[in-house]
């Protein structure tokens, strides 16, 4: 008798089923960890928005006219409530991440509003709400 090399159509068709199983876990990980990344750049530039506003009103003893971050690849911002002595920076999600928004005021209550979760004193950065 002779011995043939190679494999079955049973060996390949479980090896086949085995990549699929892994691929359906891992790929909606993988996808999560990517928005989580670029949700600390958000969380990063309205922290560093927050600093800059209060060296403004330092300056000037008003919060009216004072910058607003610039946008980045990932987020706009913008500011709104603008006066003496109130303000609130907004970020808001483009493209696949356009259903993420967070703020941040002048008392440094941070809000978000999220997919994973909406929270009025935190800024939602991971699935199931959490801060």
């Amino acid at each position: 008798m002779q011995r043939r090399n190679g494999f079955t159509l049973i060996e390949l068709m479980i090896v086949v089923v085995v990549v699929a199983i892994l691929s359906a876990v891992a790929f909606p990980l993988y996808t999560d960890y990517v928005i989580r990344g670029k949700l600390a750049e958000a969380v990063s530039a309205l922290s560093d928005g927050r600093v800059k506003m209060e060296q403004f009103f330092q300056d000037n003893r008003t919060y009216f006219g004072g910058p607003a971050p610039a946008a980045t690849t990932n987020f706009d911002y913008g500011t709104s409530n603008t006066s003496t002595t109130t303000y609130t920076i907004t970020a808001t999600g483009t493209g696949n991440i356009s259903a993420f928004s967070y703020t941040i005021n002048q008392s440094n209550t941070k809000t978000s509003t999220t997919p994973w979760g909406n929270n009025s004193t935190c800024w939602v950065v991971k699935k199931g709400g959490a801060c």
